[in-house]
């Protein structure tokens, strides 16, 4: 389904003289220019709906394949059930490497919207994700923990820190919702429907770029994939804004 425009609001201060500032109504942020977007819909849902060629091509293990389902006015992938005995089916849709998808020290904003079920949670299950933390770089989205809260992560290139900015709400309830990350210098958020739920500092040099592809849905499909196991819909990323 093709995503409404993203709106985050940003409360602006007017008239401070102590704490009792008042704020400004709401200020809408700038819509974001896709680098890359799927939309799952049409004849070739892994086509990356923007022009650039990011197309998405399934990696597989154990059976694992994805399905669509209906989502408002077009359609959602749907990933693998909940496994708790190997081999388990394994499934990762990615996308060649190529520099467009690497922000650098330029700002990042990436997301998707989800739909899990309480008992569709694991440690860690990954939405959206370029690069690794244990070698190179990485920006990521994924979903953390029995309570399904989001994260956000983001590795610099010469430093092996991980940088996490975890929600306080979780996502499992069995309903869509919209997810965000968004890096600008040194703050790192996640956002829960629109609304901030986390963030981090991270260092303002930090710098991804690496030869990885991107990654939908899981690491690969090898075994500790992280792999989703819920309903996807309206991935992207946008770099530079």
């Amino acid at each position: 389904m093709r995503r409404a425009l993203l709106v985050a609001v940003a409360l602006v201060l007017v008239g401070a003289t102590g704490p009792s500032a008042q704020a400004s109504a709401p200020v809408p942020a700038p819509a974001p220019v896709f680098v890359v977007e799927y939309t799952f819909d049409g004849p070739s849902p892994l086509t990356d709906t923007t022009g650039h060629g990011h197309d998405l091509t399934p990696v597989s293990r154990h059976g694992g394949t994805y399905d669509t389902v209906a989502h408002g006015a077009g359609r959602a992938l749907t990933f693998p059930a909940p496994c708790h005995a190997e081999p388990c089916p394994r499934i990762a849709l990615r996308a060649v490497p190529e520099a467009d998808l690497d922000p650098g020290r330029r700002p990042i904003r990436w997301g998707a919207s989800v739909r899990l079920d309480p008992d569709e949670t694991t440690k860690g299950e990954n939405v959206l994700q370029k690069g690794y933390s244990a070698s190179g770089s990485q920006y990521k989205l994924q979903v953390d923990g029995v309570q399904g809260r989001p994260s956000c992560v983001m590795v610099d290139d010469r430093r092996p820190a991980i940088h996490v900015a975890l929600s306080t709400a979780s996502v499992s309830d069995g309903r869509w919702h919209t997810l965000e990350c968004r890096r600008a210098g040194s703050d790192l958020g996640v956002f829960v429907d629109g609304q901030r739920r986390g963030g981090t500092t991270i260092p303002a040099d930090l710098t991804v770029r690496n030869r990885i592809p991107l990654s939908v849905g899981g690491k690969g499909s090898f075994s500790n994939n992280d792999q989703f196991q819920g309903s996807l819909d309206d991935v992207w990323v946008s770099i530079g804004q």
